[in-house]
């Protein structure tokens, strides 16, 4: 194997992963909506934070089928991750959210090192 198949392949798994982890999570809260508590005030942004959740793990997808063309995209889903990840765990640490809700946080955080990983470890796989 490779240096440069080995580091591919550990990026695409990364995605990959995200990516199922992702839907398995996101599609169901899509019908959750009465359940929440306390019920949700302004509906239109819990689907639209789900759906933008969603629609990037049609972008984790996208990296994980070639890597090599969305490497320059890695950088962002770090960010993504970052985006809720932080604060979650600053929210948390405030008193302010749940643990469920922290654990989620805590896997955003995870999967944006994992990304970070993936940005590092294909740096060499790049032509330019």
């Amino acid at each position: 194997m490779s240096f440069t198949f080995a580091h591919q392949t550990y990026a695409r798994r990364t995605y990959l992963f995200a990516a199922v982890y992702g839907f398995i999570v996101l599609v169901p809260q899509y019908f959750l909506e009465a359940s929440l508590v306390p019920p949700a005030t302004h509906p239109e942004q819990f689907y639209g934070f789900v759906g933008l959740a969603l629609v990037w793990q049609i972008v984790f997808v996208m990296i994980s089928r070639d890597v090599q063309r969305y490497r320059m995209l890695i950088p962002v889903t770090v960010l993504e991750k970052l985006a809720f990840g932080l604060p979650a765990l600053i929210l948390y640490l405030l008193g302010r959210v749940s643990v469920p809700v922290l654990a989620v946080g805590l896997i955003d955080l995870a999967l944006g090192v994992l990304f970070a990983i993936a940005f590092l470890r294909t740096r060499h796989d790049t032509a330019w």
